[in-house]
């Protein structure tokens, strides 16, 4: 059978069984289930299948992903995270949409403390969401920026995604983690700006409130005393793997030592809050090995079946540059940003791509942090985007999916901007992995 034949029945089969709405990771293993009778000789290929789904999760590169998780969900139960925001609150002054910039400082801080953007987002919208109504901010001014900040998590190292991503296109997990911090700044500071400029178009936006006078004093304590700190768990991660001191594994694991050290130190660590956090950090970390596993097995079916070898000839033999191939990549990931989860995306696309990328001799580095962001944008692009549903979850009683919808777009538009500029100019994202002590 022509190869062209088995990839449209494999991926169609795979749609088929999306569009009637079963969970992500139960649809990829019904297709293997199928794929692996028929090509991999009957009850036998189930056995096969059994054991690469064992074997794809039993490996050492992906444990940093629960840790990071976890980590996140201490600085979200603990209430850590909302000290830091009131650290925020007592520095920023009358400055135009200040809660939603209070919203994006603390995205990018909280970024570099979790690896999930989930905790981040829920956690910035139930401590600022209140505060906004009272002030009178308009829901476009709480809801798109609170979103995009949330997003930042996955962008921002430690990320889970991240470690997934590195995983499964080979690409050194360490350099990948390091390099979103440049891009998730970057990211940060064209929000600011957005945030600042609509609000001094339409003050009715964010109307102005009368700010009280904090002493300098006062300031100084409250960040040495809930900002500081938790600069030492950014530097027991990503410094010391900046440094080379830490594998990307013994980062996740430090880090997610001194949140719960830091925790108790505050007194905020109690067996509740322990208990919430691992299973709200078991929820995650299933739910995305669940899909990991399932998708592994669905691309060694894929390449067995010799869909894979065919695509990759076909592709060479168009005789297209590099960068148009990277770019097609990127868009079809974009669009299926819209309909399905990151990890699926990943594994519909790495397997026909990243061969043909990776003969390139292009920077891999570059290739995964720009996958990354693309992926993030699907997060908070409409109908699925999951930080759009977390959103509704926190956000007001009456809040409709149509408001979140028409929040978000402004940011998702910076952030395709944004992906341009990084292909445009790859330094941005390869220079601080190019510092990294070997």
């Amino acid at each position: 059978m022509e190869w062209w034949i088995v990839a449209i029945l494999i991926f169609g089969g795979l749609l088929l069984v999306f569009s009637t709405g079963m969970p992500i990771a139960f649809s990829f293993i019904f297709i293997n289930i199928i794929g692996a009778y028929t090509l991999w000789g009957g009850t036998k290929g189930w056995e096969q299948l059994i054991f690469s789904m064992f074997d794809s999760v039993c490996t050492f590169s992906l444990l940093p992903v629960p840790l990071f998780v976890l980590m996140g969900e201490i600085m979200f139960h603990s209430g850590m995270g909302s000290r830091m925001l009131e650290a925020f609150d007592k520095w920023i002054g009358r400055v135009p949409g200040r809660l939603s910039l209070i919203g994006v400082a603390g995205g990018a801080l909280l970024g570099a403390l979790s690896g999930s953007s989930l905790a981040t987002t829920a956690l910035l919208g139930t401590i600022l969401i209140p505060e906004m109504e009272k002030r009178g901010y308009h829901k476009v001014m709480y809801l798109g920026p609170l979103i995009g900040s949330g997003g930042l998590g996955m962008i921002i190292p430690p990320s889970a995604m991240a470690v997934i991503i590195g995983s499964i296109a080979e690409i050194s997990i360490g350099q990948l983690l390091i390099a979103g911090i440049i891009p998730g700044l970057i990211l940060a500071f064209f929000y600011a700006c957005c945030i600042i400029f609509r609000t001094l178009i339409n003050p009715q936006l964010a109307p102005p409130y009368p700010i009280m006078h904090i002493p300098l004093y006062e300031k100084i304590i409250y960040t040495v005393k809930y900002v500081i700190p938790l600069g030492l768990i950014i530097f027991l991660t990503m410094g010391l793997l900046l440094l080379g001191v830490v594998t990307p594994t013994e980062a996740a694991a430090v880090g997610c030592l001194g949140s719960f050290l830091l925790a108790s130190i505050y007194r905020q660590l109690n067996w509740e809050i322990v208990k919430k956090s691992i299973f709200s950090s078991l929820d995650v970390s299933i739910m995305m090995f669940m899909i990991f596993t399932g998708s592994i097995a669905f691309s060694q079916i894929l390449a067995f079946s010799g869909a894979t070898q065919g695509l990759i000839k076909f592709a060479t033999t168009l005789n297209l540059p590099p960068i148009v191939l990277l770019i097609c990549m990127q868009i079809i990931i974009l669009i299926l940003g819209f309909f399905i989860d990151g990890v699926s995306i990943l594994m519909l696309t790495v397997p026909i791509f990243m061969p043909i990328l990776r003969m390139s001799n292009m920077n891999l580095v570059w290739i995964g942090l720009l996958t990354l962001i693309n992926i993030e944008i699907g997060t908070k692009t409409p109908p699925f985007g999951f930080l759009l549903f977390v959103m509704k979850g926190v956000a007001p009683e009456g809040t409709t999916m149509a408001e979140i919808y028409q929040s978000i777009w402004p940011f998702v538009i910076i952030e395709c901007s944004v992906l341009a500029l990084l292909m445009i100019f790859p330094d941005l994202v390869t220079w601080l992995p190019g510092l990294m002590v070997k």
